[in-house]
C-alpha cells in the first residue's frame, strides 16, 4: 500500500506491506456540506448556550479576541474576518485589540503573523503579542484549584469583553485543545503555566489525550477561563489540509464541550500492538520543531509494545522549541534519568518546557525513536538520545532489520489528530 505523510509542507508518499494497520481519524472522510465561510457564520448567528457575540458587543468600548499563534494551524485567514465583522455589526467604533496567545511559546513574526492572519489584518487591526515573562504584563486573579497562583495579561483583565478564537484537537494532557486553553496556557503568566503543568499533573493517568473528565489540568483551565471571564468562543475542527470542516461558537465552555464531542466523534480509533509505528505531528505549521512533535508520539507509543520502535516524521526545521526542553536532554546521561528526575520535582519547583521533557523521557525510556526531520536539527536529536534518520524508508528498512522482516507494522499518518484506545495496558 501507498501512504502519504505530511512533513512539513509536503507530502511523502511510502510504499508499505499490505499487512500494514492504518489509523486515521474519520476527519480524513468527512467532508462538509457547506464551505469553511459558511460554517463559521452560521456559529457566529447561531451561538451554543448564549447571545451573539454582536450582542454582547453592545456599548464595550475595550474589546480583545485572542487568537492562536503561529504553532497552532487556526485557519484565521477565514475565521478573523468573519469574528471581527460580527463583532463590529452593532458596534462599529468600538476599540478592538487581537492578543496572540503564544502561551509559554516564542514570539511570533512580523513574517509569521501575515502567514497566518492575511497581511490586510495585519496591517489594519491592532495586534499585541503575549508575553508570559513579563510580570509587569500581568495581573493576579487569585488561586487555582491546584495551588498555584492564576496570572493573565492585564490587557485581556481590563477588557470590556474578552472573547477567543482557536481550534479543537486531541491534546495529549489536557484532553481536548481549544476553549479554556486560549487563557491558561495562552495568556497566562509562565509562573501559572509551571503550576497548572507540574509533574504530578502531567503524570496523572487521568491527563491523557481525549479525557476531560477528573483532568487536573483541564480542571485547572476551565477556572482560570471563568476567572478571567471569558465570555464567548469561536472554535473549529479542521481537516488534514486545515481547513474548516465545523464550527462551534457561544458560551466558552457549552461551546467547548460541543465541539469536544464532535472532535472525538472524529478522532477515537481502536489501537493496536505493533512492533513498529510510524507517525508525523501533521505537518506545518505543527511539525515545526521536536517540542511539538512530542503529541503525535504519544499516539505511536498507544499502539508500540513495550520494546516497540517509534519512527517519528517532523521537519523540525525550527529546531527544538525550547532551549530549557532541549538542555534536559542534552545534559542528561539517558532518558530514563531525566523521567526519574522530574517526578521528584514539586509543583512551585517547575522549570520551563519540564512538561515535555517529563512525556518525551517516558516515550524514550521505553521505546527506541528513529527521527526523519530536516538535516540541521540533526544533531539536536543526537542530544536528546534520538536517532536521526533521512528518510521515512531508511528508518523503516532500519527498524525491520532490528525487528525482523515479519514485524507487525501501524502508521498513523497524522498521529496529532487521533485518540487511541489502547489494545493492551501499558
Amino acid at each position: 500500500m501507498l501512504i502519504k505523510f505530511p512533513f512539513g509542507k509536503e507530502k511523502i508518499e511510502v510504499e508499505l506491506p499490505d499487512s500494514t494497520d492504518v489509523l486515521e481519524s474519520k476527519a480524513t472522510e468527512y467532508i462538509p456540506t457547506k464551505s469553511q465561510e459558511e460554517l463559521v457564520q452560521e456559529a457566529l448567528e447561531n451561538p451554543i448556550g448564549g447571545k451573539r457575540v454582536s450582542e454582547l458587543a453592545v456599548g464595550k468600548k475595550n474589546i480583545v479576541i485572542i487568537t492562536s499563534d503561529h504553532t497552532r494551524p487556526v485557519p484565521s485567514k477565514v475565521t478573523l474576518p468573519l469574528y471581527l465583522k460580527e463583532i463590529r455589526k452593532n458596534n462599529p467604533t468600538c476599540d478592538i485589540t487581537i492578543l496572540i496567545a503564544t502561551g509559554f511559546h516564542r514570539e511570533t513574526t512580523k513574517e509569521e503573523m501575515i502567514d497566518k492572519y492575511g497581511e490586510d489584518i495585519v496591517k489594519n487591526e491592532k495586534f499585541v503579542i503575549h508575553k508570559s515573562q513579563n510580570d509587569e504584563d500581568m495581573v493576579y486573579l487569585g488561586k487555582l484549584p491546584s495551588g498555584g497562583d492564576l496570572l493573565i495579561n492585564k490587557l485581556a483583565v481590563e477588557a470590556d469583553l474578552l472573547v477567543s478564537e482557536g481550534f479543537i484537537e486531541p491534546h495529549f494532557f489536557a484532553g481536548f485543545s481549544g476553549g479554556r486553553k486560549s487563557i491558561l496556557p495562552g495568556i497566562a503568566s509562565q509562573k501559572t503555566v509551571f503550576g497548572n503543568h507540574c509533574a504530578k499533573f502531567i503524570a496523572s493517568d487521568k491527563s491523557r489525550t481525549g479525557n476531560l473528565d477528573g483532568n487536573p489540568i483541564h480542571k485547572d483551565m476551565e477556572f482560570a477561563a471563568k476567572e478571567a471571564k471569558l465570555a464567548f468562543i469561536l472554535n473549529v475542527a479542521i481537516d488534514a489540509d486545515k481547513k474548516v470542516i465545523a464550527a462551534f461558537a457561544g458560551d466558552p465552555f457549552k461551546a467547548h464541550e460541543e465541539g469536544c464531542a464532535f472532535v472525538k466523534g472524529l478522532s477515537v480509533v481502536e489501537g493496536t500492538d505493533a512492533d513498529i509505528v510510524i507517525t508525523t505531528n501533521g505537518g506545518y505549521p505543527l511539525d515545526q520543531n521536536i517540542y511539538q512533535s512530542v503529541k503525535s508520539m504519544t499516539a505511536a507509543e498507544a499502539c508500540a509494545k513495550p520494546d516497540g520502535i517509534i519512527i517519528e516524521a517532523s521537519k523540525c526545521n525550527d529546531g527544538h522549541g525550547g532551549e530549557s526542553f532541549y538542555q534536559t536532554f542534552k545534559n542528561a546521561k539517558s532518558a530514563q534519568e531525566v523521567e526519574d528526575t522530574i517526578l521528584k520535582v514539586k509543583m512551585e519547583d517547575t522549570i520551563a518546557d519540564q512538561w515535555e521533557s517529563q512525556i518525551l523521557a517516558r516515550i524514550l525510556a521505553r521505546h527506541e525513536v528513529l527521527y526523519v526531520a530536516d538535516e540541521s536539527a540533526k544533531q539536536i536529536l543526537e542530544d536528546m538520545h534520538m536517532q536521526y534518520v533521512p528518510t521515512i524508508k531508511e528508518a523503516l528498512e532500519i527498524a525491520l532489520e532490528k525487528k525482523g522482516k515479519n514485524a507487525k507494522i501501524a502508521v498513523i499518518p497524522e498521529g496529532i489528530s487521533v485518540i487511541v484506545n489502547p489494545k493492551s495496558a501499558k
